[in-house]
């Protein structure tokens, strides 16, 4: 009996090593389609005029050559990406003919790779501008809701009499998307961006506080009672059982209240904020320059990508714990 413990306790071991000895085909496969996207770009003339072609290639040319490199010593959630990398390769190769080599899709409302680059390096400073007070305000306006939404989320789960008098506020204003408060914030507050920090603030706060009085009202009886037991009181209760508890719920409603911050954020930015990449696109777009609107895009892309994932983070290591009861 004991060796089959051993056994079947060695089993994903063993799995995780045929694994990890199996060849990279995805990965190797990708960097062979990024290598026939870099030869595309450098090899067919460009029928539509297009800078930094060069540049263009030797970009694709470097994640072919990465992806081959790195691929046999990649880990097995890093090979996983393999078709990815092939995906974004058969992407770019499309973008590239659909574009600069055969002209299907004409400017001005198309453009290529070579000219999503260079307006990304034409415009760089203000690019880069905009994308710094982008990030400013969704980490001011994120940063308020998610900490006013915690506390009155666990206010509202933990003591009845305040559920009783927010319940009613936190369904009046909460369900109203925030851009329909525009008219009274630009009459309230002082200044547009406390504005605009406030309209985000307001789109991450009902999510999060909805989801946390959830989490916090829907801990087991139970875990009071053997708190209770070894004299454990209100203080202790609340934030050392009623909290950790209802943690996975709290993200939920982060994860949330993020999406709704995104969201929010360029109708936030045309508040009078002469600034940040929703402005940008606005701009851009009014002006026709829509190779400057897509290098926006591309960094509000980055922006929230970036967000969410270092929000997965803080999730996987606050609730490392629950790593091995629930599939993630």
């Amino acid at each position: 009996m004991a060796v089959t413990q051993r056994e079947r306790a060695a089993a994903p071991a063993r799995a995780a090593a045929r694994r990890r000895a199996r060849p990279p085909v995805a990965a190797l496969f990708g960097a062979l389609v990024w290598t026939a996207g870099a030869a595309l770009t450098a090899l067919v003339p460009n029928r539509q005029e297009a800078e930094h072609t060069a540049v263009t290639a030797g970009l694709a040319g470097a994640v072919a050559v990465l992806t081959a490199a790195l691929a046999p010593a990649l880990t097995e959630r890093v090979r996983r990406a393999g078709p990815w990398i092939a995906a974004t390769g058969y992407w770019f190769v499309f973008w590239e003919l659909a574009t600069a080599k055969l002209d299907l899709l004409e400017p001005p409302y198309f453009t290529s790779p070579q000219g999503l680059l260079a307006a990304l390096w034409d415009d760089r400073a203000l690019l880069l501008d905009s994308f710094g007070n982008s990030l400013k305000l969704l980490v001011i306006g994120y940063s308020l809701g998610a900490a006013t939404g915690v506390l009155t989320g666990i206010a509202m789960g933990w003591s009845p009499r305040v559920h009783y008098w927010a319940h009613p506020v936190l369904m009046s204003i909460g369900p109203v998307p925030a851009a329909a408060w525009l008219p009274l914030i630009l009459l309230v507050f002082p200044t547009s961006y406390s504005g605009a920090v406030f309209m985000v603030a307001l789109a991450v706060w009902f999510p999060t506080t909805v989801l946390t009085r959830a989490g916090v009202a829907a801990v087991s009886r139970r875990y009071y009672d053997v708190a209770q037991t070894l004299g454990a009181g209100s203080g202790y209760l609340v934030w050392r059982v009623a909290v950790p508890a209802a943690l996975p719920q709290i993200f939920v409603g982060l994860f949330m209240g993020l999406g709704a911050a995104f969201l929010t954020l360029v109708v936030a930015e045309l508040l009078g904020v002469k600034n940040g990449l929703g402005w940008y696109i606005q701009w851009t777009k009014g002006w026709a320059a829509y190779p400057r609107m897509y290098a926006a895009i591309t960094l509000m892309i980055v922006l929230c990508g970036g967000a969410m994932a270092l929000l997965f983070r803080v999730r996987n290591r606050v609730l490392r714990w629950q790593k091995d009861l629930v599939r993630w």
